[in-house]
């Protein structure tokens, strides 16, 4: 199977983690500090706390929190519990900070928001993913994400069980109406169709030295998919397709016999992702994994 990079917790996260945990920190802190714990709370002062899920879900960012706390206070030290991808049920503990209280207090929201952010994304992919199962349908992510965001968002939707599609622009060709229609300017004016765009990127392609890239491209009818079929894309993209058009699209590519993944697009929520997947195609990009997740809500108890 052809498939795009899929995204694990490594350096390039790291980085991302520490730049948004600067920008964080920068919020929080400006450039006078905590004025209510510097006020309240004594220099030496030392704490313990539960990092608790409010609601049941699934975690994600887990190796992310000891760079936090480091950040805001080194002698901060964070013993975890639970792990990436792991469900958790209300009140479950999923891991213990301890050392100076006023660096605890200083970290607490900035550890909460990321933590949330990322495990809502899990959360939510985690149940379209249980909504699929038993299909041959895999649960993909799109470029929908939060700038700044995107490897972290996509290494979330991995922990919940989904997949990553493309990550950025360079690491695919993608060919879609805009393509199609931008492309006409050196073709005489007429628009490429899917089949020419498809031969084009592959030559493009060869002409760079043979560079190996995954050619997907998108269709809006039955028509365009029969005729792009022969071109041989890696993968034809059914933009908003009803369940019937999928399931005929998919009887199509069966009967051409050529090795083609068909991905489905458009009006995708959990009250239609079943149906979808039933209709045989391989793949369903879901853009609200990332772009409508609500943050799962976590705690920290003091001990």
């Amino acid at each position: 199977m052809n498939d795009f990079y899929q995204t694990v917790w490594d350096d390039r996260l790291c980085k991302d983690w520490e730049q948004l945990l600067s920008l964080a920190i920068a919020e929080d802190f400006g450039s006078t500090g905590d004025w209510t714990t510097n006020a309240l709370v004594p220099d030496d002062a030392r704490g313990h706390a539960a990092v608790v899920a409010r609601r049941a879900g699934v975690v994600a960012g887990l190796p992310g929190i000891e760079m936090t706390l480091h950040a805001v206070n080194e002698r901060l030290r964070w013993s975890p519990s639970a792990e990436d991808g792991q469900s958790v049920g209300v009140g479950q503990c999923v891991g213990r900070v301890e050392g100076p209280a006023r660096g605890l207090l200083g970290a607490e929201r900035i550890l909460l928001n990321l933590l949330g952010r990322l495990s809502g994304i899990a959360t939510l992919t985690r149940r379209y993913v249980d909504a699929v199962a038993g299909t041959d349908a895999r649960i993909y992510d799109t470029r929908k994400t939060t700038p700044g965001w995107r490897r972290l968002e996509k290494y979330a939707v991995r922990c919940g069980g989904g997949r990553n599609h493309r990550g950025g622009l360079d690491e695919a060709v993608l060919i879609k109406d805009n393509h199609l229609a931008l492309g006409a300017q050196s073709h005489g004016g007429a628009a490429f169709s899917p089949a020419e765009a498809v031969i084009r990127a592959r030559e493009y392609l060869e002409r760079r030295a043979g560079t190996a890239k995954i050619v997907e491209v998108e269709v809006d009818t039955l028509e365009q998919l029969d005729a792009v079929l022969p071109a041989g894309p890696d993968i034809v993209l059914l933009d908003n397709m009803n369940p019937a058009q999928l399931r005929e699209a998919v009887a199509r590519r069966n009967a051409a016999g050529v090795a083609v993944e068909l991905e489905a697009s458009g009006g995708v929520d959990l009250s239609t992702v079943r149906t979808i997947a039933e209709s045989g195609v391989e793949r369903i990009s879901v853009g609200v994994l990332t772009h409508s997740a609500v943050s799962l809500d976590f705690g920290l108890d003091w001990q």
